[in-house]
Formats: structure tokens, sequence, C-alpha cells
């Protein structure tokens, strides 16, 4: 029970990672408040979870609104007291497939919009608590594109990218606090990606994933690593947890490489 006793928000909850982390803390022991912006979703997630001897809360929180961030945070501590985990999963409605030269500029925008904005209010508004509070751990989710760029990515690798760097930059104005900042980037996760394949994670053109099925592109990213697979769904949460936990207690401002390979970083 790695985070017995802690308060864990996630974003994006209602999504196939989202849900995977919230169930994976509420595993681990913690109090799971699931924010994402379809309220469906997450009450799906909460039942599992509760389900399942846990305990989780949800609410309708748009990321990239400040004051319904904000808001709900207050809640969140008014209620449970403190905030000691705040991780970001949400999507960030990429378009892959199109020639940097064709992408329309509302597309390229669209991930570096929701990616920056949406953290720096999630990561910020958690942040602003967990100072007062001298302690707690805040988490970011990046990819490949982040370091290892390649075509036909529209704005994702800009996206990731900066996800990164401000993962760092606020990890160094929080540190002195008590306050972790980390980052994780993994490889794709098939196990994920069978459910979201054809949502608006994926709405994309078909030349994006080389018109295969979710096993068939999965394939194609595992040979460029030098597993020759990529992550679980499992391995994912059982680093996330570890992040969050009091076991990584020395690790801030870092990004956790679980890309089989992918990237040898």
């Amino acid at each position: 029970m790695l985070l017995a006793n802690k308060t864990a928000v996630v974003y994006g909850a209602g999504g196939a990672l989202g849900r995977a982390v919230a169930r994976a803390f509420a595993e681990d022991g913690a109090t799971v408040y699931l924010a994402g912006r379809t309220a469906a979703p997450l009450e799906a997630v909460a039942a599992e979870i509760t389900g399942a001897g846990g305990t989780a809360h949800t609410a309708v929180v748009d990321a990239l609104d400040e004051r319904a961030v904000d808001d709900h945070l207050d809640a969140v501590a008014a209620e449970a007291g403190r905030i000691d985990v705040s991780f970001n999963l949400i999507s960030h409605g990429d378009v892959h497939g199109v020639p940097l030269l064709d992408i329309s500029a509302e597309d390229f925008a669209r991930p570096i919009e929701i990616a920056t904005v949406g953290n720096f209010h999630t990561m910020r508004s958690a942040a602003r608590r967990m100072v007062k509070q001298q302690s707690g751990v805040i988490l970011t989710l990046t990819s490949p594109p982040a370091k290892l760029v390649g075509p036909l990515m529209g704005g994702t690798a800009v996206a990731e990218a900066a996800v990164e760097t401000f993962t760092r930059c606020l990890a160094a104005e929080v540190g002195l606090h008590g306050v972790r900042v980390l980052g994780l980037r993994s490889e794709g996760i098939p196990g994920a990606w069978a459910e979201d394949w054809h949502t608006n994670v994926f709405d994309t053109p078909v030349e994006a994933t080389d018109g295969l099925d979710p096993e068939g592109h999965a394939n194609v990213l595992a040979e460029r690593t030098m597993l020759q697979r990529t992550p679980t769904v499992a391995e994912m949460t059982a680093v996330a947890v570890f992040l969050a936990s009091d076991r990584a207690a020395a690790m801030t401002g870092t990004i956790t490489n679980m890309t089989c390979g992918s990237v040898p970083d």
C-alpha cells in the first residue's frame, strides 16, 4: 500500500489511461478524486474503484478552465485536508498523418495549447496548495516525440517537449518546499489504444497509423524499441504509483523513461 492515506487527483480519469492510473492509485491505498469533462465515464470509473473496496469521488472539471481547476482543488482540500498527488492525463486533440506543409494552424496548435495550458493550470494549482503543506507530488505524461522527432506528428512533439520542460522548471521552483514534480515518458501503450482507437484521440487520417489496427500499429512501434515490445498498462501504472510514493522521495525534476528503449535517454 504505497499510497496509503494519500489523496490523489487524476485529470482525464474517464479515458483508458486515466482510469487505469486511478484504479492503481486506489488499489495502493489512495483516496482518488476523478476529474474530467464528462460525468458518465468518471462515475463508471468511481463505481469500479468503490466496488473493489477503494474510495473515489468525481467532478466535472475542464483543465483548460483555470477557475474550475482552482475551485475543484479547493473543494478537494476542504474535504480531504490535503492534496498529495496530481496527475494530468487529459487527451490533447492531436492530429497525425498530415505533413507540416499541409496541416492547418488550428490542428497544429491545438495539442500545444491543450497540453501546455491544461498542465499549467492543474500543475500550478496543485503546487500552490502543496507548497503550503510542504509536500506533494505532481506527475506528467509524455511519449517519445518529446525527444525523438519523426514525420507526420503535427504539434505533438512541440507539445510534449514543452510539458517536459515545464515539469523541470516547476520542480526547480517548488523543490525547496518539499514538492516533487516528475514526468513519465512512455512508448505507446496498446492496452489503452484498443479502447480509445476510434475516439477523438485517434480521429486522424489513416496514414497516422499506417492503416493498421491497434495491434498492428503496436507491432510497428515495437520494432523500433530495444526490447522489441511496447509497455503494458500495468507497467505504466506501477511506475506511476512508485513515483507518487515516498519510495521515490529523492526523485524530482526528471523524466522517467519507460519507452522500452525507443528513446535511449
